[in-house]
């Protein structure tokens, strides 16, 4: 019988759970590493979850018309997935990228037919910069308001609770199956903080015992005024040990959904990324790296031997062949 999806709408999520075997005996690791491979989503990365959910839900609600237009400020992988899925869909799609992300990724939203704005376009949104910098709860005013007068939905990927309900609903399951509930780490970085929120809620809701990693750039990893060519980790955020104003909008404050923050300097997952290429022929993106030198430092304790380790990997390096990642003297 004939297997023809309709689009590529079809085809997100059910992504493959791999042992990281060959990495683990040349690293003399003892726990067992499952990476989550979310590059093989249609558009590249784990964000397809999201964005699609996203969409689908404004449907259901009335938000989004047929023909409508969509507005987003993004990293990059959140902007690509909804500009796949608007297009799948039939609506229009322009966003505000986030400055410092990589060539690939604005290259790609432009051959995806992206209406690109600058953050001067977007009348508060430099003066909310100067003012105390970016938060997803004044970008959400910022953007609503420039959404309302022209035209747009703001899918706002930042505090629309149907982001992390995609990894509740959808990412959690699987992981949950292809282990047989076999889980004891889940480690994961955070941009907008959807994926860490959902799975946590998922994993913990079936065994709180599970202990959930969050990873973040080492603050040499920053870019700041000091420090502006700094090797950094794109796409990703810093959540733990920051003003309260920055944490994403998805984690409760008093309660938040991660046992244990590890911070990552970029070089070491730069060298980790370009190890597991070598290593087990994964060829993954700077937070993907990241995920796996924090799983690597978590499998050296005592206490992880024998356990199962599941990484969030959300891209591949196909993104990031211009910076400094893959460049090895």
């Amino acid at each position: 019988m004939a297997n023809i999806h309709q689009s590529i709408t079809e085809l997100v999520g059910h992504t493959p759970l791999v042992e990281l075997k060959n990495y683990e005996e040349k690293l003399g690791l003892k726990a067992h590493l499952l990476g989550k491979l979310e590059y093989f989503n249609p558009s590249g990365s784990v964000k397809d979850r999201a964005a699609l959910n996203m969409i689908l839900e404004a449907e259901k609600s009335g938000k989004l018309k047929p023909g409508g237009k969509i507005l987003d400020f993004t990293s990059g992988n959140t902007g690509i997935a909804t500009a796949a899925f608007a297009n799948a869909r039939g609506y229009e799609y322009a966003v505000v990228i986030q400055p410092g992300v990589s060539v690939e990724r604005t290259l790609i939203l432009k051959a995806y037919g992206v209406t690109l704005l600058q953050a001067g376009d977007v009348p508060g949104f430099l003066e909310m910069l100067q003012n105390g910098g970016l938060t997803m709860k004044q970008l959400s005013i910022v953007m609503n308001a420039y959404a309302k007068e022209h035209g747009y939905y703001y899918i706002d990927q930042g505090t629309n609770p149907d982001n992390p309900d995609a990894h509740y609903k959808t990412t959690g399951p699987e992981i949950w199956e292809d282990t047989d509930g076999k889980v004891d780490y889940l480690v994961a970085l955070v941009g907008t903080g959807g994926t860490l929120a959902g799975l946590s809620r998922f994993l913990k809701e079936k065994d709180p015992d599970i202990k959930v990693i969050g990873a973040q750039p080492a603050k040499v990893s920053r870019k700041s005024l000091d420090h502006p060519e700094a090797n950094t980790i794109d796409g990703v955020l810093a959540f733990d040990g920051i003003p309260a104003a920055s944490v994403p909008v998805f984690f409760d404050q008093k309660n938040p959904p991660y046992d244990e923050c590890l911070d990552i300097v970029a070089e070491d997952a730069y060298e980790t990324g370009r190890t597991l290429v070598k290593t087990d022929g994964i060829f993954l993106g700077q937070s993907a790296a990241a995920a796996i030198k924090a799983a690597t430092d978590i499998a050296r304790r005592p206490e992880a031997e024998g356990k199962n380790i599941v990484i969030m990997l959300a891209d591949n390096a196909f993104k990031y062949l211009s910076t400094n990642m893959y460049k090895e003297d």
